[in-house]
């Protein structure tokens, strides 16, 4: 039998300026998970720790995507999977991204890459499908890839890595309420009034310039969301007040990570997270919600094995 442990890191989705286009990898977050190649001829989950999870591989996120994967392959393949959650459901980082994309990349890897990280991205978005009725590609995509990652059409899907500037460092604040995805999006308008949208466009190419200039100032500027987070906003507590300190006390950004109710940061350099991450911190302390606080430099690789 054929086995391999991996880390399927955490991700945040949107950055704002890119609802369902935009993600980055994290590096410090993220679950394990240990697949083994059978001869069973079935996919199966054998093992679920740190969340109350389905085992049914109909009801799994990465049970689906995996499925997805052997059907495009058209060969029976049997594989066990054990998923080890460190990251939340409903957190808003990526949680089922992490399964789904893991999965997939797992057990392409135990099969020998019959399929690019690219050509994995539709299986794994199967999973997301499921979490949250919408194939949505910005938390998988940049799970797959690693780093920066813009999904440029969804029909056909054409997704791109993006330049991953060598300070930024994101701090994530996880308050420990939870926020389903499909109730998230449940709260978004389906039209969206053309001065806002030009705003939002404008953002968006800012951003990505600024990745790619790698202008700290222009990232920063670009960093505005006028469309989704009004709306989301109000289901996050103290979200207003987090925002305002994280950017008087150096952030080039805030706004909510994913459908929340993850609030995130990018900033320039660890000595800014961490001080953005105390700011933030100061904050909830007095709301009587428990909470996590996570600082990542962006991961350029995306999935990692671990050693046995």
């Amino acid at each position: 039998m054929k086995s391999i442990r991996i880390f399927a890191p955490a991700t945040i989705a949107n950055l704002s300026c890119g609802f369902d286009v935009l993600g980055c990898c994290l590096d410090t977050i993220g679950d394990e998970m240990t697949l083994t190649l059978t001869a069973s001829n079935e996919i199966r989950i054998t093992k679920i720790t740190g969340a109350q999870l389905p085992l049914e591989t109909t009801k799994n996120v990465a049970g689906v995507a995996v499925n997805a994967l052997v059907a495009a392959l058209n060969q029976p393949v049997g594989v066990d999977i054990e998923i080890h959650k460190r990251i939340k459901a409903g957190s808003g980082i990526g949680s089922s991204a992490a399964s789904s994309a893991g999965a997939v990349w797992a057990v392409n890897h135990l099969l020998g890459n019959p399929f690019t990280p690219h050509e994995l991205i539709s299986f794994a978005m199967e999973g997301e499908r499921l979490a949250s009725g919408n194939a949505h590609a910005d938390n998988v995509a940049p799970a797959l890839l690693g780093g920066f990652t813009f999904v440029r059409s969804y029909a056909p899907l054409d997704v791109l890595k993006l330049p991953s500037p060598k300070e930024l460092v994101a701090t994530v604040i996880h308050p420990q309420i939870e926020i389903k995805t499909a109730d998230a999006r449940a709260i978004i308008k389906q039209n969206v009034a053309l001065k806002k949208a030009i705003t939002q466009w404008g953002n968006l190419g800012g951003f990505i310039s600024g990745l790619f200039t790698e202008d700290y100032n222009l990232i920063s500027r670009s960093l505005d969301d006028v469309i989704i987070e009004p709306l989301r906003s109000i289901l996050i507590p103290e979200f207003e007040t987090v925002k305002e300190v994280a950017l008087s006390t150096g952030a080039l950004g805030c706004g909510i990570s994913g459908s929340g109710p993850s609030i995130f940061t990018l900033n320039r350099g660890y000595q800014t997270a961490q001080q953005v991450a105390q700011a933030i911190k100061n904050v909830y302390q007095h709301t009587g919600i428990d909470f996590e606080i996570h600082i990542s430099k962006i991961n350029t690789q995306g999935i990692k094995t671990l050693s046995s």
